[in-house]
């Protein structure tokens, strides 16, 4: 390899001398290398001019693939080092409340199954906040949902999912067998996400866009809140599937709307000048595995 660094510095500088100052190795060392290469091939690679050296035919036929040789080795060599890297260290993932609890248990299962020296450090956020975090490089990556505005960052969608009607159990919407629409949602009570919380304001977007009305009657901060007080009976509600939990004693009863039915699309985000680690890509892999797989 150290011949064909030789060659290359050579054949780039065009002399001897600064090819062995570039390759920090003394002229006559580096001379006699390439000598013993030629010798090896039984044909010059370079015309020894009183100026410098020049390429002979055999030379330029020869350096586009010892150039090829060294890229091929040094990209070995950086996968080699992202592979060891991903061994071990440290991935700070930026979550929203809304998706952490739900969607996190099996993946980091799975991932540190994997990858068990990767220490996975959650940060659980509002979507400001996590896009924040991502600017000032506190977190590596982000899990939010759709709609997302930044020119600076990239956003991957991993997969959408639909938003739940949950009724309180004996509502007459739970025993009704026809198709459920959002008119018949008018005269109801809603409870949603506080302001701040992206699923709230897609809830309510969503409600807008049927020219439905809302009349919210309380605001929360956590899914699990608000399912316990619609199964109390104080309202209405639109649950991300993944949160669903029907075979919990204080479950409220899931249905889905008619067309247009809501849904959420996930993304990973991260900056464009700062892309995932190979660490990051593989925990997206998980992520995007098993939501084809459910």
């Amino acid at each position: 390899m150290h011949q064909l660094r030789y060659v290359v510095a050579v054949a780039r500088t065009g002399t001897f001398s600064r090819a062995a100052e570039e390759c920090r190795v003394a002229q006559p060392s580096l001379s006699q290398q390439i000598q013993k290469l030629e010798d090896e091939l039984g044909e010059r690679l370079f015309d020894r001019l009183r100026r410098g050296a020049k390429l002979t035919a055999h030379g330029e036929a020869f350096l586009p693939r010892a150039v090829r040789i060294l890229e091929e080795v040094e990209a070995a060599r950086h996968e080699a080092r992202e592979a060891n890297a991903l061994l071990r260290g440290t991935l700070s993932l930026g979550v929203l409340p809304t998706i952490a609890p739900y969607l996190l248990r099996d993946v980091l299962v799975r991932f540190a199954a994997s990858y068990p020296d990767v220490q996975v450090v959650i940060h659980e956020d509002t979507t400001a906040a996590l896009l924040r975090q991502l600017h000032s490089c506190e977190i590596d990556l982000a899990l939010a949902s759709r709609p997302l505005d930044d020119a600076t960052l990239t956003i991957r969608d991993l997969f959408s999912e639909e938003l739940k009607l949950a009724l309180p159990p004996g509502h007459r919407l739970a025993r009704r067998r026809q198709p459920i629409t959002l008119d018949d949602l008018r005269e109801e009570q809603l409870i949603v996400m506080k302001p701040g919380h992206c699923l709230g304001e897609q809830v309510l977007g969503f409600c807008q866009r049927g020219d439905t009305a809302p009349r919210i009657a309380f605001r929360g901060a956590q899914l699990e809140t608000i399912q316990s007080l619609v199964h109390a009976g104080i309202g209405l509600s639109l649950i991300p599937a993944m949160a669903a939990r029907p075979d919990h004693p204080a479950a409220p009863v899931y249905r889905s709307l008619n067309h247009p039915r809501p849904q959420r699309t996930i993304s990973a985000l991260w900056t464009k000048n700062r892309p995932p680690t190979r660490a990051a890509g593989e925990f997206l892999r998980i992520v995007e595995a098993g939501s084809m797989k459910d």
